[in-house]
Order: structure tokens, then C-alpha cells, then sequence
């Protein structure tokens, strides 16, 4: 048991090693391999939004509520404006996938089916009864900016 445990201790201390010396080389963990996360900073935020009442409403095409406003704050605080585009989840999951959207919103659970074609934050609020935990997707391997994104949604819920 103890071997096990100095095993263990030793990899996790070898993986920091790892960490530290990726660091110093100038290699970001986590990554963006398409570079989302210093696209949009200064620059624009590409959005999906479907409709689903009350976490995302359509008036004239333009989302409105709860997640278009944390969106919106989320790229403030990234200095980017949001380019928005609406439409159906296959669509946009699609476009997501395809890396022409960065996040698709619209009042998503944490069960969500799409999981195959996207990364999920981590819930960042729950609803009846803590049974219904709402997340927002994410382009697939784009760790840098699902890491920032979770990070201001958690501090926006604090």
C-alpha cells in the first residue's frame, strides 16, 4: 500500500514537474489548439443562440436573457464584442463543430445529448430543485476559453 502511495505521489509531482517546465517554455495549459481564446480577446466572440425561454428569447433575432447577458458581460470582460447568430440546436451545434461559432447557448442541461460534438462548462446554476443544471457549449478541445468562461460564470454566481 504505501508503494502505491509513493507511486502516486511521485507521478503527481512528475506531472507538476511537466506543468512547471511546459510554462516556462511558453506553452499555455490549458490550450486552444485553433487559438480561440486570443482570437477573441479584442475581438469578436462568435455565438449560437436557440431559443428557450427564460434562458434565451428572440426579439427580431436578437437573443435576449439570462445566458445572451452573461455572454455579453463574459465578452465585455474579454474586451470583445459578441456576433451573434441564431437558429436551430443541429445547426448550430454544426456550425460549433465546424469552428464557426466558439459558444452555443440556449438554456442546455448538463445531460445534454450534444456531447459528441461539444464541451459542456460545468453547471453553472441549477433549477428545480437542483435537478436541472444548466450549462453552455463550447468548441470541442478549445480548453482555454471553456477554463475562462467557467471561471467567470463561477465568479459571476459568487
Amino acid at each position: 500500500m504505501v508503494g502505491l502511495m509513493s507511486r502516486g505521489v511521485r507521478g503527481i509531482a512528475a506531472l507538476g514537474a511537466l506543468a512547471a517546465l511546459l510554462t516556462g517554455c511558453g506553452i499555455q495549459i490549458p490550450n486552444d489548439p485553433h487559438g480561440t481564446l486570443d482570437r477573441v480577446a479584442g475581438g469578436t466572440l462568435r455565438v449560437g443562440a436557440t431559443e428557450n425561454p427564460p434562458w434565451v428569447e428572440l426579439e427580431d433575432d436578437e437573443p435576449e436573457g439570462s445566458e445572451p447577458a452573461l455572454i455579453e458581460a463574459f465578452a465585455a470582460a474579454q474586451d470583445a464584442t459578441v456576433e451573434w447568430t441564431t437558429g436551430s440546436e443541429a445547426d448550430l451545434l454544426d456550425a460549433l463543430e465546424r469552428g464557426r461559432l466558439d459558444v452555443v447557448v440556449g438554456g442546455f442541461l448538463d445531460d445534454t445529448p450534444w456531447v459528441d460534438k461539444a464541451a459542456t462548462t460545468f453547471p453553472y446554476t441549477a433549477t428545480a430543485g437542483g435537478r436541472d443544471k444548466h450549462v453552455m457549449l463550447v468548441r470541442m478541445g478549445e480548453n482555454g476559453l471553456l477554463v475562462a468562461l467557467e471561471r467567470f460564470l463561477f465568479e459571476e454566481g459568487s
